[in-house]
């Protein structure tokens, strides 16, 4: 009786699965992937040249990735992938530099904004993505 009742429904199945109007509806659902670590440019502007290591970590936070052949240097990757089709990957990148156990330097594409310079400056790495080394020190003593 089961397999009657299955040939007699199989073709309206069939039929159905070429109707466009309903399985252009019927889509999956998928969640937002975030990885890593989310570094804002507001965190950035609260490190400064010649803190420790505890210092820059309570700002940022644990780093993705620490090499034990390169201790000197902390990455902290963040990548964003919306569920949605119609969103872009969104991919981050900070690496701290230390000397002698103080921070020397920053490099990756989160910088520390400073005025309207720096939102001119972001609208153009938003248009092209680039990779910049921030030495500290003498963004400091520009700054004087």
């Amino acid at each position: 009786m089961k397999r009657l009742l299955l040939l007699a429904i199989a073709p309206f199945l069939v039929s159905c699965s070429s109707f466009n109007g309903v399985t252009s509806y019927l889509k999956p659902f998928r969640i937002d992937v975030r990885q890593g670590n989310l570094v804002t440019q507001d965190m950035v502007a609260q490190l400064k040249p010649g803190q420790t290591r505890e210092q820059v970590r309570f700002i940022l936070g644990t780093p993705l990735v620490t090499d034990i052949f390169h201790t000197d240097r902390w990455d902290y990757v963040y990548r964003f992938q919306p569920g949605r089709d119609n969103q872009e990957l969104q991919q981050r990148r900070l690496i701290v530099y230390f000397e002698e156990g103080k921070l020397a330097r920053l490099g990756g594409d989160v910088v520390a904004s400073q005025g309207e310079a720096a939102a001119a400056e972001a609208a153009d790495v938003a248009a092209k993505p680039a990779t910049r080394v921030i030495d500290i020190k003498s963004a400091e003593g520009a700054a004087k």
